[in-house]
């Protein structure tokens, strides 16, 4: 599937959101990365609907905009 299949329309807001492999790809990690991260909840936020986990992608741009750095040595 591509990440054009994993978008989903939510019928209240009707904005975009994807599922978690498209989330995957739009900020560049695996999946299983993806889903740790959710565990630990140091990723970014996300939709429970049901059993299925969801993603805005203006949640994923404002978490990848959180963790820029500009040196290794700065503690996160």
């Amino acid at each position: 599937m591509n990440e054009a299949d994993q978008m989903t329309n939510t019928p209240a807001e009707g904005r975009r959101t994807l599922r978690t492999d498209g989330a995957a790809l739009h900020v560049g990690l695996s999946v299983s990365t993806l889903e740790k991260l959710r565990l630990t909840g140091d990723g970014p936020e996300y939709i429970k609907l049901g059993r299925a986990v969801v993603y805005k992608p203006s949640d994923l741009d404002a978490w990848m905009e959180g963790n820029r750095r500009k040196s290794t040595s700065v503690a996160a």
